[in-house]
């Protein structure tokens, strides 16, 4: 179970690092993300469009950039689904009047004390003003914080520092096979 959860983090990883091309010009980890960089360290990108104070675009870009790496330590996701179907037929069962109603709903809540996680880079988009900034967490500090954390409990905390820096490796070997496509 604990090899499954690991599992689940890095793959939400490395999809959630790569992303589609949103800037020409720009540089890789911009348009790819995790896939820019053949290292062992964890990184997140995050971006704000549409801020002309500078200041308030590269510390919001900055805050995302950290939240995406929040996203993948510690993400908690509710979802709800209601699902309603009625069937009437009076007299004829032949005639009927049916109703169907489906609603699905997704709740995801992050929350975690980021311990390493640095800027490392910002570029700005000059055609539409949008801030990007790269956001970095290496291997040491990553089991620095699972020392530390105390989200988790000492079961999952033994396994993740057993086998931080095999993840970090095929972590590292996924994003190179992306950037080749």
């Amino acid at each position: 179970m604990k090899k499954e959860i690991f599992a689940v983090i890095f793959a939400a990883v490395l999809a959630g690092c790569a992303g589609n091309k949103v800037a020409s010009g720009a540089p890789d980890w911009v348009n790819k993300g995790q896939g820019a960089f053949k290292d062992n360290n964890l990184y997140g990108v995050g971006m704000v469009t549409g801020m002309q104070n500078r200041a308030l675009a590269v510390d919001t870009a900055d805050n995302r950039a950290r939240a995406k790496i929040a996203e993948v330590l510690n993400n908690n996701v509710e979802k709800m689904t209601r699902d309603y179907m009625a069937s009437t037929a009076a007299g004829d069962m032949k005639r009927s009047s049916e109703e169907q109603d489906i609603r699905a709903g997704l709740k995801t809540f992050v929350q975690t004390n980021l311990t390493g996680v640095v800027i490392v880079d910002h570029w700005r988009d000059t055609s539409d003003g949008t801030m990007f900034a790269l956001a970095k967490l290496d291997p040491k500090s990553f089991k620095s914080w699972v020392e530390d954390s105390r989200e988790l409990n000492a079961q999952v905390r033994d396994f993740v520092r057993a086998n931080a820096d095999k993840y970090f490796q095929e972590m590292a070997q996924e994003s190179e096979k992306r950037a080749g496509k």
